[in-house]
């Protein structure tokens, strides 16, 4: 693999820590006609890759407004592929052009052989895995040259050969590589559930220097014989569990830009905004406690 890096890798500037939404095109003209109170957006950066048109012209006017990140579902980190130069250059064009405050993908796989899979999927958390991961962030961070956030996954399985707790590996990675976390509390509750782990054994963890963003999200539950199992799909509110879950990331991390995710099934904007609210009274809570 041979990539031609850029400057010195450097750390990303921070987002205020504030609840923002995910920006879908459903809510391009409404959020930039009433400027809802939210701290900030998020957006998929994979949406904007193309060389013009509607997207890249409603994200010009939404930059304008509020701070932006950009959350990516295809680097596929995990994978044995080589890195894919064709989707670095256009990340790294999306970046000098909207200047985000935090880049951010996962930790999975998604593509073998030059396929494409449309999921994000999990990793065996061994020592091999580690390092492959860990070479391959520090590739993607000297090319983009700034830090990236990686996402902890929600899982469905688990690998017998597995050797490491995934906040363990999670945390590893992060201090192997230099790169950020993005702490997903829903995927944590949906992990911890679907495999009997302690989900606040799991966030506490995390050591708080590392993490740069929380999301927040929905779920939906798949009944079977055999049992229930927590399905990451975004397409509703933040359940009581995960608010509760919450609060304790926050305890322990103190507060975190906070992001509303929602991407199927996408209600109103109102919706997303009365959820973000939710997170910045917790947010405003832990910052009284603190001061």
């Amino acid at each position: 693999m041979s990539l031609a890096p850029t400057p010195k890798t450097r750390a990303a500037s921070a987002i205020p820590a504030t609840a923002g939404v995910g920006l879908r095109a459903q809510h391009y003209k409404e959020l930039i006609s009433t400027r809802p109170n939210i701290g900030w957006i998020e957006v998929h950066s994979e949406n904007y890759f193309g060389e013009g048109g509607a997207p890249l012209y409603y994200l010009e006017q939404a930059r304008a407004l509020y701070p932006l990140s950009l959350h990516g579902v295809g680097m596929s980190i995990g994978s044995t592929d080589e890195l894919n130069l064709d989707h670095l250059n256009k990340l790294a064009r999306l970046i000098a052009r909207f200047e985000p405050h935090f880049v951010s993908d996962h930790l999975c796989w998604s593509s073998v052989g030059g396929d494409y899979l449309n999921d994000l999927l999990p990793l065996p958390y061994t020592p091999e895995a580690l390092a492959h991961v860990v070479q391959r962030i520090d590739a993607i961070q000297d090319y983009l040259g700034r830090e990236i956030l990686i996402e902890n996954p929600s899982t469905y399985l688990q690998f017998l050969d597995s050797e490491i707790p995934e906040a363990e590996f999670l945390t590893e990675v992060a201090k192997r590589s230099g790169c950020g976390i993005l702490l997903d509390v829903n995927n944590v509750y949906v992990s911890a559930t679907n495999h009997g782990i302690d989900a606040e054994q799991y966030l506490t963890a995390i050591p708080a220097t590392m993490v740069r963003e929380i999301h927040l999200a929905g779920f939906t539950v798949n009944r079977y014989p055999e049992g229930d199992i927590l399905i990451d799909t975004h397409s509703a509110p933040v359940v009581d569990a995960v608010w509760s879950l919450y609060r304790t990331a926050i305890s322990h991390l103190g507060p975190r830009p906070t992001l509303i995710e929602w991407d199927t099934d996408i209600p109103a904007l109102a919706v997303l905004v009365e959820e973000a609210a939710k997170a910045q009274i917790i947010l405003g809570e832990a910052s009284v406690r603190a001061a």
